[in-house]
């Protein structure tokens, strides 16, 4: 049956239910591959999917990007175009009713960069976190005086303001190692991280001594790759690989100087996951890292 078959005809205009801060959850993002899943199952374009419910194809572009909610009216066309079973349909309209929930990211919206607040809200959602870090201890380890030290260093030209929001936002994401269940954390830092001293000695020493308090948390993996291992693959940067609960996929978050990137893709997921594996093989073990850490810590005291 072509996909212009007749059927309903719906006639409205969607209204966005969210922001232009919009930042989306994992829910929303998975609530979008569902729908985009669905439409191209259906061989349909939005073309089509315009013709059968005069839903506009910008709002359906956007619904498919997860950049806003659709409306119920909206997705019931959706699944009325797409003959979706009512079983599947309840799955979605209770997908789409939990999207915004976002947690205490609320808090921070118009002080924070969307794309800083993009990852907070992926990290809020996530079960574990793979990090790797080159040049500076991650931030969910920062001690409160490092991270102002660190955020002042990197971002010379920002008010007090701005640098203190980053800072409470810092201290307030930490909240997640000791929520119910706990975030699980698997830290690999090269040398240089921790031997850089940010803030000067004092600062640098209460972050060292926290970094061995933070690697006795049973949900906590802290390594280092030592000087001596060489060149390794991390060197080109740092990164992060965000992991939740199936169905919902996993995100690769790279942060540079060109922008904030976040990476979906199958391909990019493997490539990363082997490179942090990579890493985990030439690092110090979880215990010669912690005896790495005093040892420069002592360093620090001289």
């Amino acid at each position: 049956m072509s996909a212009l078959a007749a059927g309903p005809k719906y006639v409205f205009k969607e209204k966005s239910p969210v922001s232009s801060r919009h930042t989306p959850t994992v829910r929303l993002r998975r609530l979008a591959a569902e729908l985009r899943r669905l439409r191209e199952a259906a061989e349909m374009t939005r073309e089509d999917v315009a013709a059968r419910t005069s839903i506009n194809e910008a709002t359906l572009y956007r619904i498919e990007t997860a950049k806003t909610r659709p409306q119920a009216r909206t997705l019931a066309a959706l699944c009325d175009v797409y003959v979706v079973s009512e079983t599947r349909r309840v799955e979605l309209v209770a997908l789409s009713k939990e999207a915004t929930q976002r947690g205490w990211m609320r808090s921070f919206p118009s002080e924070l960069p969307e794309q800083y607040t993009t990852y907070i809200g992926f990290e809020a959602e996530a079960q574990s976190v793979w990090n790797y870090e080159s040049l500076f201890v991650p931030g969910l380890l920062q001690t409160e005086d490092y991270a102002q030290a660190v955020i002042r260093g990197v971002l010379p030209m920002a008010s007090r303001d701005e640098v203190e929001s980053r800072v409470q936002a810092r201290m307030a994401r930490q909240q997640l190692l000791v929520g119910k269940p706990p975030l699980r954390l698997w830290a690999i830092l090269d040398e240089a991280a921790v031997r850089r001293r940010v803030g000067g000695p004092q600062v640098m020493l209460g972050q060292l001594r926290h970094l061995t308090q933070a690697a006795e948390l049973p949900h906590v993996t802290i390594q280092i790759i030592p000087f001596q291992a060489g060149a390794h693959p991390g060197m080109p940067g740092s990164f992060a690989i965000l992991q939740f609960s199936r169905p919902d996929p996993d995100v690769v978050y790279v942060d540079s100087m060109a922008g904030d990137l976040f990476l979906e893709k199958e391909a990019d997921l493997q490539r990363y996951t082997l490179t942090f594996e990579h890493l985990r093989a030439v690092a110090l073990s979880p215990d010669g890292s912690c005896s790495l850490v005093a040892a420069i810590a002592e360093e620090v005291m001289e």
